[in-house]
């Protein structure tokens, strides 16, 4: 069985040179951002950070496939690496530090393309977070100077800490009710946003996070974080995994409970 070792630290090389492209960018008074169909903002370091990442994945992964926010898909065969440059866009052209680059290798397998490496690298906060299938999560500097992560062990939603996005997407899609429920029932909530309540609920600082609408780069490092932290990683739907076009994480153990909430239609 392959252990993904050797891909973990080449997301990680990864990951260094697209952090430094994109805080050589970082609140940069000529930073050039433009606009794409879905009316969501792309800046000139989008664009270089997945350009550069796929420059150095040609390289040295010629065989594997790879798919990225800004340029599409190329390649085909049963490993893909997922990359989403800046996830977090809205904060990076603001200059509001919260955001990082998602790089995800998927394989295919009986359940279809699954998360086998991610690696969550947020460069303004200092942080990094990072999973190998049954290797485990990890937070810290780098490989040699890493912290475990665990999910939390509250039981109750009484004393749960829900994180999510915004509201917006939630009353689109009619599930605003629900989700105001849950947030009654819940004992905190904040608004963090993108990739950080993930990389919270596998280091056992938040308890649930969701949000109602992505893509499967927003979701596919995420994921393999979460699960290999010990947490549940599903779509709204409960289906496992980032493919539901939205996502549900949580310590596992108020995972039904938090769906049932999420699903309520109004």
């Amino acid at each position: 069985m392959p252990d993904y070792l050797d891909d973990l630290r080449f997301a990680h090389v990864l990951a260094d040179a697209a952090d430094a492209a994109t805080m050589g960018r970082f609140k940069a008074l000529d930073l050039k951002v433009e606009t794409k169909p879905d009316m969501t903002p792309v800046s000139e370091a989008d664009k270089s950070a997945e350009e550069l990442i796929r420059g150095q994945l040609q390289r040295a992964r010629p065989r594997d496939a790879i798919l990225g926010e800004e340029f599409g898909v190329e390649g085909t065969g049963p490993r893909r690496w997922v990359i989403d440059p800046i996830d977090g866009t809205k904060n990076y052209v603001r200059g509001v530090p919260v955001w990082a680059t998602l790089i995800s290798l998927m394989e295919a397998g009986e359940t279809g393309f699954q998360p086998v490496v991610g690696v969550v690298s947020a460069p303004a906060l200092g942080r990094r977070w990072w999973a190998a299938k049954d290797h485990g999560a990890f937070s810290g500097r780098s490989l040699s100077s890493a912290s475990r992560l665990h999910v939390s062990r509250v039981s109750k939603l009484s004393d749960a800490s829900f994180a999510y996005s915004s509201l917006t997407g939630w009353e689109d899609q009619g599930r605003l009710g629900g989700f105001l429920d849950l947030t009654r029932e819940v004992w905190r909530t904040r608004a963090y946003g993108d990739f950080w309540p993930y990389m919270m609920v596998a280091e056992g600082s938040v308890d649930l996070c969701a949000e109602p609408e992505l893509s499967l780069w927003d979701m596919a490092a995420n994921a393999i974080i979460v699960t290999e932290a010990g947490g549940t990683f599903t779509g709204l739907d409960g289906r496992p995994g980032p493919h539901s076009g939205n996502a549900a994480a949580s310590n596992g153990l108020l995972h039904g409970e938090f769906l049932g909430y999420l699903n309520e239609r109004t």
